[in-house]
């Protein structure tokens, strides 16, 4: 499925990375594009928007990406100072050198529509890995840049159908829709075997085989407001009364809890096992033990619905129906009674059932792959016929 000799020119890329989330889902494709050497240069530009060593090194290391040809090294920040200075950091990179053919940029956060809006401008392609997604959420700061980047994209790459819908509602021209898959799912395959030497186990000084929740919590709704966080952590209290609970703890959700003074929640309960940021593979052999997995990050959902363990979303609605549609995820009432019964629920072995969508089968990178030679085809030959 793989690149063929039509292209004559080499093609320039830059896949964009910031946060973790886009290192899973531009690996596998850096890999790909890396046996097309011929055809494709394909450089990875890291943002830095995600500079915690545990947040970003790590996952570099374990996904066996590169170093980055460019670190724009941005750091944290409000969105409007953070997306100006990804902004003007990356303008200052493509106007220093070599424009590339085409910026590739993938998911919703800053770096996405920062980096797209930068291309654009300076009539650069853009393609959107992870296209069409949509919570209809307008207070989400990931909705705005998944809408945005959408719009102003010239190749939109979706991870399933009823992304392909969502544009065309929106009135997205049809020949720029090109349904590819998880790509997300590329990364879980290919290092889901090396996932299993983890010791990740021993090192928590728990059994191989014993029973435990997962947890992740790092969205601001959830973790920056004093009682939508004391309502979550009350709720994993309560919780860890009836199964052990291993909780990566995001930064941002670590500082928040010792500034709103909720430290004394978690103290409570020595069944709840509170750690640093896991790397990529410490996290999935987690992911694909646990009993149950209580999130509000938008690829777990998707991880769990491909192992078909039980996801219980802590948000008030997901960009990826899909994941409830035909996966294991269910979205949970805000509140600590319904989550606590939710997660009851499984424990008791009343759990949700759920099938593997269609192109979650870590063959998209090819997949994308294929579109782009089409595309630059398309494109050299047109440029031929003005000529």
């Amino acid at each position: 499925m793989g690149s063929n000799s039509r292209l004559k020119h080499l093609i320039k890329l830059h896949l964009i990375v910031g946060a973790r989330p886009n290192f899973m889902k531009m690996a596998p494709l850096y890999r790909e594009l890396s046996l097309y050497s011929e055809n494709y240069e394909s450089l990875i530009i890291h943002t830095g928007q995600h500079y915690d060593e545990k947040m970003s090194k790590l996952f570099f290391n374990d996904l066996d990406m590169p170093k980055p040809a460019a670190y724009l090294n941005v750091g944290s920040g409000s969105h409007g100072k953070q997306t100006a200075m990804i902004m003007e950091r990356y303008e200052d990179l493509l106007l220093a050198g070599d424009k590339p053919d085409l910026v590739i940029v993938a998911g919703d956060v800053n770096s996405t529509i920062a980096c797209a809006l930068v291309a654009k401008k300076l009539y650069i392609p853009v393609a959107h890995l992870e296209a069409g997604l949509r919570s209809y959420d307008d207070r989400m700061p990931e909705e705005i840049n998944r809408v945005l980047t959408d719009r102003i994209s010239d190749i939109l790459l979706t991870p399933s159908l009823d992304a392909n819908k969502n544009l065309e509602k929106e009135g997205i021209e049809p020949d720029k829709i090109y349904f590819v898959g998880n790509i997300m799912i590329d990364s879980l395959i290919a290092h889901k075997e090396k996932a299993e030497t983890s010791n990740i186990f021993s090192n928590l000084n728990m059994l191989p085989k014993e029973s435990y929740a997962l947890v992740t919590l790092h969205r601001p709704s959830n973790v920056d407001e004093y009682n939508s966080l004391k309502m979550l952590l009350m709720a994993l209290s309560e919780i860890s009364g009836k199964i052990k609970i291993i909780f990566p703890m995001h930064p941002r959700t670590k500082k928040n809890i010792y500034e709103l003074g909720l430290s004394s929640i978690l103290n409570t309960s020595s069944n709840l096992i509170i750690t640093e940021p896991l790397g990529y593979l410490d996290f999935l052999k987690l992911e694909m033990n646990a009993k149950f997995i209580l999130t509000d990050s938008g690829g777990i959902q998707e991880e769990s619905t491909y192992f078909g363990i039980p996801c219980l979303t802590l948000r008030e609605n997901t960009e990826r129906p899909i994941t409830i549609t035909e996966g294991t995820n269910q979205i949970v009432d805000l509140n600590v009674e319904s989550i606590v019964n939710s997660a009851t629920d499984i424990i008791e072995g009343k759990n949700k059932k759920g099938k593997i969508p269609k192109y979650w089968d870590g063959k998209t990178a090819a997949r994308i792959v294929k579109v782009l030679d089409d595309w630059f085809d398309k494109r050299e030959r047109a440029t031929e016929i003005i000529e």
